[in-house]
């Protein structure tokens, strides 16, 4: 397998050069758990930008936002981005919902070489689901009262980002299907 450069798969040794996986979905999505069990199948390192980003700024995202604004993160968060795809070696990056939604971030991706962006899409009935159990944790839907809040706040953002989303070089369906079933798919696909 080949773009813009030359890297390489071998699925009996796991090795390929200096590639980026680059997990992007909505929130709720599994970016972060399929990265991380991805990056194990693969024996590469996990990034998860948000992680990231907390580690740079010494503070967390919740915080960033709130002293320094919307503004401020997501040139961070280009940054960041950038710095990680850089970096020598392979490894699997989850991004954060909104990171392919803003600026030329989704063009940038998808015009560096040996980067792979794989859009993992989560029904709106799914992504309501989980997210309703993670409210307290996400504070950008903490204040959602009830489930038809969220279903429409999602539904909205959905519409908005899903331009962006759909630009992914591969697509998984990730409703009804374990972390593990998801990894085998994205592996299966790759090599």
């Amino acid at each position: 397998m080949k773009k813009n450069g030359s890297f390489f798969f071998s699925l009996n040794n796991q090795v390929f050069s200096n590639m980026k996986i680059v997990l992007i979905g909505y929130m709720g999505s599994g970016k972060s758990a399929v990265g991380n069990q991805l990056a194990q199948t693969l024996s590469t390192k996990f990034l998860d930008l948000d992680a990231e980003i907390e580690k740079e700024e010494k503070m967390l995202l919740s915080n960033l936002f709130d002293k320094k604004g919307e503004i401020y993160f997501r040139k961070r968060e280009r940054t960041i981005l950038l710095n990680l795809l850089a970096q020598e070696g392979t490894s699997v990056i989850a991004t954060g919902g909104g990171t392919p939604c803003y600026g030329n971030v989704m063009q940038e991706l998808l015009n560096t070489p040996n980067v792979m962006t794989i859009y993992l899409k989560a029904s709106l009935a799914t992504l309501t689901d989980r997210l309703a159990l993670e409210k307290e944790k996400r504070p950008i839907i903490a204040h959602l009262n009830t489930e038809a809040l969220l279903n429409d706040f999602i539904r909205k953002h959905l519409f908005e980002r899903n331009f962006y989303y759909f630009q992914a070089e591969k697509s998984v369906k990730v409703d009804d299907k374990t972390v593990t079933a998801i990894v085998e798919e994205i592996v299966v696909d790759l090599f």
